[in-house]
């Protein structure tokens, strides 16, 4: 399986960054695929962002009906522009109810140095998940 599959199965994921030295989580609901890479996206108006930017080791977890979990480890880079932009809003058209291409609070990002967890709920690892 696929981690964007995953993703989308599970519909409502989680992102965890660090503001100083306090955690945060909340739930993410978008992700596609975009020139083979799997890629986020975010209001630069919001904390979340801020705190990537100043901080972009982030974490993202999910867990699917049979309780196994997935946690994705990585470092955030921003490729925001207008064919990101374009490409996010043709994959989730309510996007395109809350931002236009170029909008620069419309920001688009992947993770690079990803890690991936796949275990049941005991910790036991699991195979069968890939990029």
């Amino acid at each position: 399986m696929k981690v964007i599959e995953f993703l989308n199965n599970a519909k409502v994921y989680y992102l965890a960054t660090v503001d100083g030295d306090q955690p945060h989580v909340r739930p993410i609901g978008f992700v596609m695929d975009y020139k083979d890479q799997l890629v986020f996206s975010t209001d630069a108006r919001k904390k979340m962002c801020n705190q990537i930017k100043k901080n972009p080791k982030v974490e993202i977890s999910a867990i699917d009906e049979n309780m196994n979990i997935l946690r994705l480890t990585g470092k955030v880079r921003f490729i925001t522009d207008t064919d990101s932009q374009t490409a996010a809003i043709n994959a989730f058209p309510l996007f395109g109810q809350m931002y236009t291409v170029g909008d620069s609070n419309f920001e688009i990002y992947t993770l690079d140095e990803i890690e991936i967890s796949y275990t049941t709920m005991t910790g036991k690892k699991l195979d069968g998940i890939e990029l």
